[in-house]
C-alpha cells in the first residue's frame, strides 16, 4: 500500500513531532512546484537533537515503504533535507533557520493548518 502525498506529510509531520522538532510548519506547493507537493520545515535545539528528528522522519517513512531519494546535510546537522518525493523534509538547527528562511523564499505556498 502506497502512501498519497497527504498521508505522506502527516506520516512526517508526526514523526517530527515524535521527536520534539520546534515551529513545525507545512508548505503546501503543489501550485508553485514541480518538484514535491509539500515541504514540512522544523528545527531542532541542537546537531543531536536535528539528526534525530532526521532519522525518526527517514525510519517512519521506510517502514512505510516511501523511498528516500536522498538525504542532504546530515553529518553538519545545520540545515538537513530529506527528499521523499512528494514530500521534502527541511529540518534546521535553531541558529541557521532564521538565516535561511525559506519560508520567506516559499511565501507563495498554502501553510497547511495543524488539527
Amino acid at each position: 500500500m502506497s502512501l498519497s502525498p497527504k498521508q505522506l506529510m502527516e506520516l512526517i509531520v508526526h514523526a517530527v513531532d515524535d521527536k520534539k522538532a520546534m515551529n513545525v510548519v507545512t508548505l503546501n506547493v503543489t501550485e508553485i512546484s514541480m518538484v514535491s507537493d509539500y515541504f514540512v520545515i522544523c528545527s531542532g535545539n541542537s546537531e543531536t537533537q536535528v539528526q534525530a528528528i532526521a532519522t525518526e522522519a527517514r525510519k517512519k517513512a521506510d517502514a512505510k515503504g516511501v523511498k528516500v531519494r536522498g538525504i542532504e546535510g546530515f553529518d553538519t546537522a545545520k540545515w538537513v533535507l530529506i527528499d521523499m518525493g512528494d514530500v521534502v523534509l527541511h529540518v534546521f538547527h535553531r541558529d541557521d533557520r532564521e538565516y535561511y528562511n525559506i519560508e520567506r523564499i516559499w511565501s507563495d505556498a498554502k501553510v497547511v493548518e495543524r488539527i
